[in-house]
């Protein structure tokens, strides 16, 4: 199973970015996909997850509003769309498959099997 994250980069406070992550190796409209990020001396955390056919996603409560998740399943593609991003929104971003369902722990990292490599996202004051 491979992910493989892209979009990151710098930008201003208040821009916006979109991430994709790229999956092969797995059935991916049978998997629930996921984000998360980590910043340096931090420990990672959930950004947003998204039911295997779309229909249903969910979003750390402090991002909701600004970041909407997506997928698209005939690409093998899940989105994060981050608007209005802050300075504390720097992170290294990473794409989780493989996920629990809605009824599961969802946003814990240990419930993800698979993971992309990270993308990192720089945001300037």
């Amino acid at each position: 199973v491979q992910l493989v994250e892209s979009g990151g980069g710098l930008v201003q406070a208040g821009g916006s970015l979109r991430l994709s992550c790229t999956a092969s190796g797995l059935t991916f409209s049978n998997n629930v996909m996921g984000w998360f990020r980590q910043a340096p001396g931090k420990e990672r955390e959930f950004v947003a997850r998204i039911s295997a056919s779309g229909g249903i996603s969910r979003y750390a409560v402090s991002l909701k509003g600004r970041f909407g998740i997506s997928r698209d399943n005939a690409k093998n593609t899940v989105y994060l769309q981050m608007n209005s991003l802050k300075p504390e929104d720097a992170a290294v971003y990473y794409c989780a498959g493989g996920g629990p369902p809605l009824s599961g722990s969802y946003a814990s990292a240990d419930a993800y099997a698979y993971w992309g490599q990270g993308t990192q996202v720089t945001v300037s004051s």
